[in-house]
């Protein structure tokens, strides 16, 4: 053979993400099942699976899982939606959700963490292992798609129902400091929903926030955003609180589902099969699943939330969402370092 005809292959970078197998409505072995697809179609994909050993052993010999790129750790307890999160999150060390967290804590190969079970405990662990020095709250962040194409960051959508002024204003630099990363957007856009265009509309805190978001140059802030527009592409990241961003992300979500639904019922009653491709499109753009799940903004890195209900489909699309934002962190932090 001759040497210029030799080519080097450049290892391939690993992307290792943690996840709890355990809290799950599904069970765990819904959640190995979708992260053994994942892998299958993510070659540069390494799991850490976090839960009962025996169950995992015994469901990754099932589906013929490729170990070489799985690491098991056993966690010997359960954090349930019916504990006390912040407590349970102190209470029980050996949890599977504390464990995973420690190990995205401690360890550089740990570049982002999954977890479908209690969400108040997620956010407590969050903060405790996986808060900067600064130690804030973290928030519940969901990406939608926007009218115009993209992407709009709701911020937050349920880890604090009662915000003041000052965490809206934490919301809106978080969110834009993960859509710049994630999205490359130079300076995302920054609305708050309010109920009104207008300034003086809104609640005390949203007027409050107003006066904050416009004083704050760092920030690319567009103004009040009204609830039928939230999604029209006017903003990159929409702030509000937990309460009224769970009620805007539901409400999106149950009205698509409603006019998908009737469109599927006209086409059968009328008999015209062709819209169904069209139902295919919209339940593809749509589905709030197949998104990815809640986004826990202001850590040190990737965690997503997914739905308790999570089904194969859904646990593969947030871990690939979590690979997205794993790869996208790196070439943002080159970007700069450059």
């Amino acid at each position: 053979v001759k040497e210029e005809d030799i080519v080097e292959i450049p290892d391939m970078k690993g992307y290792k993400i943690a996840i709890d197998v355990m809290g799950s409505d599904k069970g765990p072995n819904t959640v190995i099942k979708g992260a053994n697809t994942a892998l299958c179609q993510n070659p540069e994909l390494e799991l850490l699976l976090v839960g009962d050993i025996e169950i995992m052993r015994e469901q990754c010999r099932a589906l013929s899982m490729d170990m070489s790129r799985v690491e098991l750790m056993h966690a010997s307890d359960v954090i349930t939606n019916y504990d006390n999160p912040s407590v349970a999150v102190f209470a029980k060390p050996e949890s599977s959700l504390v464990r995973a967290l420690t190990a995205a804590a401690d360890r550089d190969d740990i570049c982002g963490l999954l977890n479908a079970g209690s969400t108040g405990a997620l956010i407590a662990g969050s903060m405790r292992f996986l808060s900067g020095r600064e130690r804030v709250r973290p928030a519940l962040a969901a990406v939608l798609p926007s009218e115009d194409g993209g992407f709009t960051c709701l911020v937050d959508t349920g880890a604090t129902v009662d915000c003041g002024a000052d965490l809206l204003h934490h919301f809106a630099r978080i969110g834009s400091e993960f859509m710049a990363k994630m999205y490359g957007i130079e300076s995302p856009r920054v609305g708050l929903l309010s109920n009104g265009a207008e300034s003086t509309k809104g609640n005390k805190a949203v007027k409050e926030a107003h006066a904050l978001l416009s004083e704050d140059g760092s920030l690319n802030f567009v103004g009040n955003i009204e609830g039928n527009i939230a999604l029209s592409g006017g903003c990159d990241v929409l702030v509000c609180d937990g309460f009224a961003g769970n009620q805007v992300l539901k409400v999106t979500e149950g009205t698509a589902r409603r006019i998908i639904t009737d469109i599927a019922r006209y086409a059968k009653r009328m008999g015209k099969p062709e819209l169904m491709e069209l139902v295919e499109y919209l339940m593809g753009s749509y589905d709030i699943a197949s998104l990815g799940g809640g986004i826990i903004l202001g850590v040190r890195k990737p965690v997503i939330k997914a739905h308790g209900r999570a089904d194969e489909k859904a646990i593969v699309s947030t871990v690939k969402m979590l690979l997205n934002m794993a790869k996208n962190v790196e070439v943002f932090e080159r970007k700069n370092n450059n």
